[in-house]
């Protein structure tokens, strides 16, 4: 089997889609890029990427290039190997990386090569890479964000859990003063029972004394995780915060590939290790990744795109939970199902997924 062409386009949806029914979402959009890879034997695998961060990213245009040029280098080649292809286009590319663009745009292409080789080998990828479990925690997320208010989250936060939702994310760092942060905490643990997990991301945006000062100010609120407190960088910065607090670290989005785990845990800096698919550079990647933590015995939580990750996640036995953010669920037919506060794995060969060729050629730029 040779991969025989590609297809690549950008489409622009709408940058949020909130879970909750009568809650307006941003007027905003957000850019995607995705593939659609052929081979000589009629098997296709599919791949989406983004660049994370801002809506309005001026070098969105430019990943879509990146993708094409790259799947360009494939034609010819056996899809099947995946580390092979991997090394290959990592090798044409040096200068232009590791981090950035590159390995965004690498996501996709890895991502269709793992959706090939599950469909030619009538597995998911789940099974391929692992299989661990057919099913894992999810939490909701991009629901209760620091542009909401209090009244928002009152409203918000029950009826996630209406919805199924064991565990739910939430944000600080937005407010002047850190009075106003913990109340925010406040609120949503008197609308919530003590059973239902909810965690807080910061975005890095306080320093190590205000991570310490505010975060023990709230551990009366029993949070499951205070996510990227400070720099992504700042190892030594979060193994201080980690040392100050019984609230568990959580940590990793931020980073590109894979080396800068390695130094972040080395530094003890974090207690749960979070991985984003497309900047670690795809689930090739992320497997070594999550395997470096299991070897510190540590979990490992995923971000973006949980209808890719919902494989990796329950491959692994060190998987925590799936961050559910509804971004991407627009672009395909059908998404995996939440049942029981779990997102549960496809049971269909490759990932399992079908672009929604409609919303593409709707939206399409």
């Amino acid at each position: 089997m040779k991969i025989s062409g590609f297809e690549v386009n950008s489409v622009r949806i709408q940058a949020d889609n909130p879970l909750v029914a009568g809650v307006k979402g941003s007027d905003a959009t957000r850019g995607f890029v995705t593939l659609e890879l052929y081979t000589d034997e009629g098997v296709t695998g599919i791949g989406v990427s983004f660049i994370p961060g801002n809506v309005s990213n001026p070098l969105y245009p430019s990943l879509k290039l990146a993708v094409e040029n790259l799947a360009e280098l494939l034609v010819g080649e056996d899809p099947l190997q995946i580390e092979n292809l991997y090394a290959k286009l990592m090798l044409a590319s040096t200068g232009s990386g590791p981090g950035g663009i590159l390995n965004i745009a690498m996501t996709s292409i890895d991502t269709a090569l793992w959706d090939i080789k599950g469909k030619f080998l009538n597995q998911s990828v789940s099974s391929l890479l692992g299989g661990y479990r057919t099913s894992i925690n999810t939490y909701a997320s991009g629901q209760l964000g620091r542009e909401k208010n209090l009244e928002d989250l009152e409203y918000i936060a029950p009826r996630l859990v209406e919805l199924g939702f064991n565990q739910m994310k939430t944000q600080m760092g937005g407010e002047l003063t850190a009075s106003a942060e913990i109340q925010r905490m406040k609120v949503l643990r008197e609308v919530l029972s003590p059973d239902i997990d909810l965690m807080c991301d910061i975005n890095q945006l306080w320093d190590v004394n205000q991570a310490i000062q505010i975060g023990s100010r709230v551990e009366q609120y029993n949070l499951f995780w205070l996510e990227d407190v400070v720099a992504c960088e700042d190892y030594q910065g979060l193994a201080r915060v980690a040392d100050a607090l019984t609230t568990p670290i959580c940590a990793g989005e931020y980073v590109y590939g894979i080396k800068p785990f390695r130094h972040m845990i080395e530094a003890r800096s974090i207690d749960i290790v979070m991985i984003d698919l497309m900047r670690v550079g795809g689930i090739t990647q992320f497997m070594k990744v999550a395997h470096m933590a299991e070897a510190f015995n540590l979990p490992v939580v995923s971000h973006l795109i949980p209808e890719v990750q919902v494989h990796t996640m329950s491959a692994i036995p060190n998987g925590l939970t799936v961050e559910y953010m509804p971004w991407s669920l627009e672009l395909f037919v059908e998404t995996p199902a939440i049942e029981n506060g779990q997102i549960v794995v496809p049971n269909k060969p490759g990932l399992g997924l079908e672009f929604n060729q409609d919303v593409i050629n709707k939206f399409k730029e």
